[in-house]
Parts: C-alpha cells; sequence; structure tokens
C-alpha cells in the first residue's frame, strides 16, 4: 500500500460524504417546497405557522416564545409574528405567566386544536404521498442513518 492509497480513500469518503450533504438538501428543500405549496394552495396557510401549531399542540399547557424558538429552531422575531397572526385568527391566545410580567404562555385555542387536527391529518398524508417511493425498512433504515448523524451534532 502506498502512502497515497490512504488519502484517496479518505478523499473518498469526504467526497461521498459532501454528496450525501448535498443530496439531503436538495430532498429536504424539494419536499418543503411541495409542502409549502400545498399548505398554501389547501389551506391558505404556511409551513411556518403549521410548525408553531404543530408545537403549540404538543404542549397544550402552553409555550414560552422562547421554548417555541428553541423548539424550532428559529428566531424570536420569526415566532412573535406567527404567533401575533395565529392570536388574531383566535387559533392561539396568551396567558400571564404567574410571577413575571413580561412573559405569557402561548396556547392552542379549541379552535386552533380543531383547525390544527386538519393540518396535521393532510400534512400526514402529503408527507406519506411525497416519500411514498420508499419502502417502510427503507424509512427506517433511512432514519437511523440520520439519527446516527444528528447524535455526532452536539448542539
Amino acid at each position: 500500500m502506498t502512502a497515497r492509497q490512504p488519502e484517496l480513500t479518505t478523499n473518498l469518503r469526504t467526497r461521498n460524504r459532501l454528496r450525501l450533504w448535498l443530496k439531503l438538501l436538495k430532498t429536504t428543500n424539494a419536499v418543503a417546497d411541495e409542502l409549502r405549496r400545498r399548505m398554501r394552495r389547501e389551506f391558505d396557510s404556511t409551513l411556518p405557522r403549521f410548525d408553531v401549531m404543530s408545537a403549540l399542540e404538543r404542549y397544550p399547557d402552553g409555550l414560552k416564545m422562547y421554548e417555541i424558538s428553541s423548539l424550532l429552531r428559529v428566531s424570536n422575531g420569526n415566532v412573535t409574528g406567527i404567533v401575533d397572526r395565529l392570536v388574531e385568527d383566535g387559533m392561539a391566545a396568551r396567558r400571564a405567566v404567574p410571577g413575571d410580567r413580561r412573559a405569557s404562555r402561548v396556547q392552542l385555542t379549541h379552535k386552533g386544536q380543531v383547525e390544527f387536527t386538519l393540518y396535521a391529518k393532510e400534512h400526514r398524508k402529503w408527507v406519506d404521498e411525497l416519500l411514498g417511493n420508499l419502502q417502510s425498512e427503507e424509512a427506517e433504515t433511512l432514519t437511523k442513518a440520520l439519527d446516527t448523524i444528528l447524535e455526532g451534532t452536539a448542539e
């Protein structure tokens, strides 16, 4: 084995990982773009709005704004505008946090829960359709591989 072979192996491994990253990014963007189009067309809504409602649905006692931002990995500014519109539309409500005059918890209203249930049902169907070329076992294998990547990316 020459000294150049380990370098070639390393370069090939690096190129393969870079190609994988680019393919993951392209796939994620394509699926997200289609979900955005469908959300707009079917519900006159947005994917970020759906994401905020999804976070709130998982926490019935509500979330503080920074908690929503942290869960979704977006800025407080992005979340604030979405929450403002959800409140205006009667989909969410702000509740004061006892002992902290500056903070509030945001919760889905009954109307918001009903609406989100409808969105989520369709969203599930769309994702299933968009990833429909994958067999169940392939999806499971990919999920495990992505979990392995996430384990290596400490926050």
